[in-house]
């Protein structure tokens, strides 16, 4: 059994038809059709009913198209991994990360990364963190940048140390200009300004603490927050990292003691996916920054 049956299998399985497939794989039907019939014959049972317009797989072709799956993913990655051992340490990384940690990324994580891999290039792309995962997903980023809360299904992560979310106003809607923290229920009444995506988890957490929050401004990017907040039109909700995102001369910053709406930075990759050397380094390098570790 070659890998090209396999290949052709597959499309064939995919496309549910076979001259269908055959246009897909730019070959002629009866080529394909005796490919399909060889393999047959080699595994000695039925993989597919051929109907007058369509074929359906048979219990058997379900197994092998599975596992044909495997195969080729396997083979694949193995291929470029290989790639990679004789490049060595050099390439494209693709990085996906949200505004709201893109300071912080470049300060404390590529900085780093780029002492140690002199060779490597970057290109970054910017977004929100659902951006940012649907990158990941069609495969344009290798490694993703985002702040909890996310779905964590099929991916890998590892998270940097858990912050707070800071309120940050300037001194006309200061009302205790004594207060370094506040409690979450001082917010209460007040005129917020917040990261949209953030609007469920700061809804639920004022609903935990028995008042419905006045959303002033609802926005896309932590730097909208500040911006608006540093002009006196309300308060701004933002993790304390975002502070290095914008001028925030004019702001008074308070810590919000509320454990509800602590957030964490995680980098993130696809599970089960081939990952190369260059991820699997960076990913390395940030969980140790994230752990206060120098990387070597």
């Amino acid at each position: 059994m070659e890998l090209r049956h396999l290949k052709y299998f597959l499309a064939i399985a995919e496309a549910g038809q076979i001259t269908a497939a055959a246009k897909k794989l730019q070959i002629a039907q009866p080529p394909l059709s005796q490919q399909l019939m060889q393999l047959e014959e080699e595994l000695g049972v039925k993989l597919m009913h051929r109907g007058p317009r369509s074929i359906h797989l048979t219990e058997a072709g379900i197994i092998l198209q599975n596992r044909a799956k495997q195969i080729l993913e396997l083979t694949d990655a193995t291929t470029r991994e290989i790639n990679d051992f004789a490049m060595g340490m050099k390439g494209t990384l693709t990085i996906g990360t949200v505004s709201s940690s893109g300071a912080a990324l470049m300060k404390d994580r590529l900085s780093e990364f780029h002492k140690t891999y002199a060779g490597v290039k970057f290109e970054i792309h910017e977004g929100n963190t659902f951006m940012i995962l649907d990158l990941l997903n069609k495969g344009i980023v290798e490694v993703g940048i985002v702040r909890t809360p996310f779905n964590t299904t099929d991916l890998g992560c590892r998270y940097a140390a858990s912050e707070p979310m800071v309120a940050v106003m300037t001194e006309e809607h200061d009302w205790n200009p004594d207060q370094k923290t506040i409690p979450l229920s001082d917010l209460k009444n007040r005129p917020l300004i917040i990261y949209r995506r953030f609007e469920q988890l700061i809804h639920d957490a004022c609903m935990k603490h028995g008042f419905e929050p006045n959303f002033f401004c609802k926005n896309d990017d932590a730097r909208t927050t500040l911006h608006w907040a540093n002009e006196g039109l309300g308060i701004g909700m933002i993790s304390r990292s975002a502070l290095s995102l914008g001028s925030n001369n004019q702001l008074i910053v308070k810590e919000i003691m509320c454990e509800e709406l602590h957030t964490r930075v995680a980098a993130v990759w696809l599970k089960d996916k081939y990952m190369s050397s260059l991820a699997s380094r960076f990913i390395e390098s940030f969980s140790q920054a994230a752990d206060g570790v120098t990387p070597q």
